[in-house]
Order: C-alpha cells, then structure tokens, then sequence
C-alpha cells in the first residue's frame, strides 16, 4: 500500500479503537455496548492490516494472543452467567441490581454503583462481547487476507476433466 495510506491509517485506527471502547463501555446508558464497540474496534484493527498487512501490521495479533484474549473473554462471560446462576436460579441474572432480593448483600454489593444509573453487570458483560467481537472479526478478515494468498493457485474442476 502506499505511504500515505499507511501514514493516516495508524491514528486513524487508535481513534477508532478508542470510540470502539467509549461505546463498550457507555454501553448500558446509551444506545451501542458490546457488539457495536467490539465491530468498531475490529474496523480501526482491520483498517491496519489492511494498509499494513499480516507481517507489518503495527499491532502484534499472533494467534496466541487472539486465541488467548477470546477465551478469557468466554471464561469470564461464563463466569458471570454462573454468578447469577448460583445465587439466584437463572443465567445471566443481575446480581448488581438484585432486583427480586435473591442476592446476598456481599456480592451485590461487588457490583453495585453510588450512582442512579448503575446497571449491575451489564457493563461487564458489555466489555466481554465487546472483546470476543473484535477478536472475531479481526480473525476472519486475518483468515481471508491469508486465502487471498493462494487465490493463483487455484484450478478450476473444468481444467481437471
């Protein structure tokens, strides 16, 4: 790709990667969370390896660290569904609002917020989806890049016969 592609697309992709995480993370007040932020974020990393490429890419997206980062977020997503789970009945509950007073005071204490907007774990659900979609879709524009590679190398079953 040409220098100035590369020379705009750098910041270019920080700042999308920063409005990725503001919507990630204002996710339970306004419209957006996790999906969005996370397909923000992956567009501002795709934007790199797409000027960049795989081997130049200034963000170091090897496969272990891709790997490691959607498992953790899975690990964590699980977690907190095993959280509500435990104390209240139901995947996934809500165990920072509390709402039907099934929670102990401890743990809904933990996340709990000292302000009229806190939305229990929400947020962090928000910022695991967050995570998993911007790892997902960077690993599949990784895997197309990579197949687009070998796209000589294809032959037609017409020239076989």
């Amino acid at each position: 790709m040409s220098d100035l592609l590369k020379l705009i697309s750098y910041p270019l992709s920080f700042i999308m990667i920063g409005y990725g995480a503001m919507t990630i993370l204002g996710g339970h007040i306004t419209p957006g969370g996790g999906f969005q932020g996370g397909a923000i974020m992956a567009a501002g990393a795709i934007l790199c390896i797409l000027a960049y490429g795989l081997k130049d890419n200034p963000f170091n997206l090897s496969h272990e660290r891709m790997s490691l980062i959607e498992s953790c977020g899975a690990l964590v997503y699980v977690l907190l569904g095993l959280c509500g789970l435990l104390y209240s009945g139901s995947f996934l509950y809500n165990v920072g609002t509390n709402l039907y007073g099934l929670v102990p005071a401890g743990l809904s204490s933990m996340f709990n917020y000292p302000d009229a907007l806190h939305a229990g774990i929400i947020p962090y659900l928000n910022i695991v989806i967050g995570l998993k979609v911007f790892i997902g879709l960077t690993t599949l524009v990784i895997l197309f890049y990579g197949v687009t590679k070998y796209q000589g190398d294809y032959v037609d079953d017409e020239e076989i016969d």
